[in-house]
């Protein structure tokens, strides 16, 4: 199984079966925090739901079409990270992630985040990621500011989230222009 160290007490793993219970307990906790910016929640209602999530992850991560990973901060299920695309044509990832309101502001996102870019441009060898964040997420857009992402452009009326439409902005990261970085 895929695991990652980001540093001490903050481990990337592939999602597997026994997540399932951990997502439940999350969303049924954080529910309104999470609808906010993400669609799914308010249709994840049983640990059904996140054992279909985990086993179509699963199997896009053995076709090598993406890879799915929970952040684990102290051992503890935090969220989700992973290229929900992966390129290989295009050689680029697309990056999504959630985290529990709980453990926003300690870096849990954009320390994850900064590995996960190294691997994708040393492991994988693409040459782009891409973050796509709703236009007034501004804690999402500005993990991706912070780690030198460009604004490439926006999208409108790009997503449907629960009972309003958003537009969103597009932010790329080429290996070419954060060579020593990363």
């Amino acid at each position: 199984m895929f695991k990652m160290e980001v540093e001490k007490d903050l481990v990337l793993a592939l999602v597997e079966p026994k997540f399932a219970s951990k997502y439940l307990a999350i969303v049924s906790n954080q529910r309104d925090y999470l609808s906010e910016w993400l669609a799914w929640p308010p249709h994840a209602k049983n640990e059904e739901f996140f054992l279909n999530f985990i086993k179509k992850s699963l199997h896009e991560y053995a076709d090598g079409k993406s890879l799915v990973c929970a952040m684990m901060f102290k051992n503890e299920v935090a969220g989700n990270i992973s290229f929900n695309t992966i390129n290989h044509d295009l050689q680029k990832v697309e990056i999504g992630y959630w985290l529990r309101r709980d453990l926003q502001g300690k870096g849990i996102v954009s320390k994850s985040l900064s590995k996960l870019i190294n691997y994708a441009f040393t492991e994988l060898n693409m040459q782009k990621v891409e973050i796509s964040a709703a236009v007034d997420n501004q804690a999402s857009r500005s993990v991706c500011e912070r780690l030198g992402f460009k604004q490439e452009g926006m999208i409108t009326r790009a997503e449907k989230l629960n009972d309003r439409v958003v537009d969103h902005v597009i932010y790329g990261l080429s290996r070419n222009s954060v060579a020593q970085t990363y």
